[in-house]
Parts: C-alpha cells; sequence; structure tokens
C-alpha cells in the first residue's frame, strides 16, 4: 500500500506488528507441536493466532483511508481502472505464490506442476477481492448510514446462506456449509485447498463476503483517527465500539460459532472489537505518551513498509527450505529443526524459537529494501 507522511505511526506499528506475527505462526519449526495459542482453533472457537488474518484486512483498511484521498481529483473511470488493476495484480501474484515453484520431482525427473491441481483462491487472493469491494463501495457510495448497511446485510446474508444452502443438519460443516458447495462447484475439487485432508478451502468465494467488513471497519477506524486525531476521546470511543462488538459477537456465537475457518460473522465483529481495542492501545502508547524510547516501533515499520514483499518473500523462502533435500528423507527446513532447534530446545519452545528466527530472517529482507529506499507498492 502507499505510504504517506501523514500517517500515525500507531497505524504502521500495528501493519508492521500483524505481519512478524503472521510469519511467526505460519512457519513454526518442525518436529514439535506448537504451543496452542500459536495454532489455528480447529474449527470452532478462538486463538490468537486467528486474529492474524483479519487484523491483515483490518490494515488494509486502514491504508485505505489515507491512499482512497488521492482518488478525489480523479474520473469515476481511473478509480475504477486502479481498483481493477490493483486487485488483478495483488490476485495474481497469490495465485503465482500458491503454483511456485512451478516444477515438481516424480520418478521419471522434473517436470511442470499442472496448472490443473493448482489453488485458484489463498490469502491474497481474499485480500484482493475484499479490496475490490470495499474500494468501490467507500468511493461510490458517499453515505456512511449506506455503507454501514450494506456492512450488516453482508453479515446477516451469509449467515442465511449457509442455513438455507447449507446442509439442513449440518450447515457449518466442512464439508457441508455452503461455501464449500459454491467453491467445488465453480471451481471444482482440485483447485481448492487440501491442507486439511479434503478439498476445502477456508478462503473460499462464499466466506469473502463477512470478511470484506473487516476492511470497510479498518477504513473508517483509520478516517475517524485523521479526523479526531491523537486524542483519549478518540482511543474511548474506539475502544468502547471495540468491547460492543466483541460483545455482540459473545452473544452471536450462542446460535452462529465462532470460526475462523468458516470466517463465520460474529468471527468477524470479534476480530474487529480486538482490532479496534488493539489499535488504541497503540495509539495511547506511541501518540499520546510517546513511549517510544530506544525507537523500538522501528522494528515494526522496516516491516509495515513492505507488506507484500515481505509476506511474498516469507512464503516463497519456506518453499526453498523444504525443496534442498539434505538426506533422502528430510529437507532442509526439517533438518535444521531437528539438529539446531530440537536439540536446543526440545518440543514447542524449540518450534517457536525457529518460528522467531524465520521472522527475522524476513525482517533482514525488509531491512534491506527499507535501507535502499526500495518500497514495492501495487
Amino acid at each position: 500500500m502507499d505510504q504517506n507522511p501523514n500517517r500515525f505511526l500507531s497505524l504502521d506499528v500495528f501493519r508492521g506488528m500483524t505481519i512478524c506475527f503472521m510469519i511467526i505462526v505460519n512457519t513454526p519449526g518442525s518436529g514439535a507441536t506448537a504451543f496452542a495459542p500459536l495454532e489455528h482453533a480447529a474449527w470452532f472457537g478462538f486463538t490468537p493466532t486467528d486474529l492474524v488474518f483479519p487484523s491483515f484486512l483490518f490494515a488494509v483498511g486502514n491504508a485505505m483511508s489515507f491512499a482512497m484521498k488521492k482518488f478525489a481529483g480523479l474520473s469515476n473511470s481511473a478509480v475504477v481502472w486502479k481498483i481493477i488493476k490493483r486487485t488483478a495484480l495483488i490476485f495474481l501474484f497469490g495465485y503465482l505464490m500458491s503454483w511456485f515453484p512451478f516444477v515438481q520431482h516424480t520418478a521419471s525427473g522434473w517436470s511442470l506442476s499442472p496448472i490443473s491441481h493448482t489453488r485458484i483462491l489463498g490469502v491474497l487472493q481474499r485480500i484482493a477481492l475484499c479490496y475490490m469491494f470495499a474500494s468501490l463501495m467507500v468511493h461510490f457510495i458517499k453515505s456512511v448510514k449506506v455503507i454501514v448497511i450494506i456492512s450488516v446485510l453482508l453479515l446477516f446474508g451469509y449467515w442465511f446462506l449457509l442455513l438455507i444452502f447449507g446442509d439442513h443438519a449440518q450447515p457449518y460443516g466442512m464439508l457441508t456449509n455452503a461455501g464449500t458447495y459454491l467453491d467445488k462447484f465453480l471451481l471444482g475439487d482440485d483447485h481448492l485447498y487440501h491442507g486439511e485432508g479434503v478439498a476445502f478451502d477456508p478462503e473460499g468465494f462464499l466466506s469473502t463476503l463477512p470478511s470484506i467488513v473487516n476492511v470497510i471497519c479498518g477504513y473508517f477506524a483509520g478516517r475517524y483517527i485523521q479526523e479526531k486525531g491523537k486524542r483519549y476521546e478518540t482511543i474511548s470511543k474506539l475502544m468502547l465500539w471495540g468491547a460492543l462488538f466483541i460483545f455482540i459477537a459473545l452473544c452471536w456465537n450462542m446460535t452462529f460459532p465462532i470460526s475462523k475457518k468458516l470466517w463465520t460473522s460474529p468471527f468477524t465483529l470479534l476480530t474487529v472489537g480486538l482490532d479496534l481495542i488493539i489499535i488504541s492501545a497503540l495509539i495511547y502508547i506511541i501518540e499520546i505518551r510517546e513511549w517510544n524510547k530506544g525507537n523500538w516501533t522501528a522494528f515494526f515499520t522496516t516491516v509495515g513498509k513492505n507488506p507484500l514483499p515481505v509476506y511474498l518473500f516469507s512464503e516463497l523462502f519456506v518453499v526453498c527450505l523444504f525443496m534442498i533435500q539434505i538426506t533422502p528423507k528430510s529437507n532442509f527446513y526439517g533438518w535444521i529443526n531437528d539438529v539446531l532447534f530440537q536439540v536446543v530446545a526440545p518440543g514447542a519452545i524449540g518450534s517457536l524459537l525457529f518460528a522467531i528466527c524465520y521472522m527475522l530472517v524476513c525482517w533482514c529482507f525488509g531491512k534491506i529494501l527499507d535501507k535502499n529506499k526500495i518500497y514495492l507498492r501495487v
């Protein structure tokens, strides 16, 4: 996302913290089960790890609150073109990342990975779609009330679609929900995520509807912060809204369970509420009290300035580690955990140490880009 000299430091730190934590939870060391808070909830429920992706969407909305100002003097066609172009590029990066390294080793040697078995959707693809719909709404619908009504309809509409078109006995099941039915119909099993052992995509088309609200809430939070400034009134209202969203989410959870993989509507409200409280705390610490001795915020802003390339590097480099064979049964990723991290600190601690070290490697990549004034934006 574009950089702006007037952006609040707390918003950049929030984005950098999100990226760092995302890398840690995405690349735990092998050889041991990670700590429970660093794993996603199996299906229903919530862990700190489940907050990472929605926080990234919330940060996208924050960035939109600055970037959309640049569209003020442009024609509608020019704005739509910029939004569509950015959406297409982010979506393409996500698709190519899932296809990487484009080749596979078979009994007869190396061959091109078949496009027929590549995953179409994914994390960056969802970010692209959410950004597109949220940006178009914000640009063309000037009334805040109308956008709020549409957001409410997205949350309740998604719930009703699951109840109406899903299996009536198990409308929230992994393979029996309406979203899975739609993804299989549109894309087929071979183009879906198989990390759960079956064809199910946690970033499917239907569950994108409530995740759009994460971006919209991030946008309005960013705009409110800019309008009201770094004041106690600003953070108190943000925290009150956050507490309200969390309360509604927990109440709604009694009939519509909180689930990250299904991205249920109460999950959206819960994560938005937590993000509002976190960003309020950062504004208090960084902007109001100015507790920045030692300039600790620079660590996170280094990553926050280049979120897309740092995230892409973290995902692609780990694939390269898996491709390097040390022994016939071990790749470099598993080998370095077995001979170093699981020896130094066996169990979950070793897994966490590897994740932190890998995050620091990615941070160094971001530092190199920052030092050379290289900022990759789409």
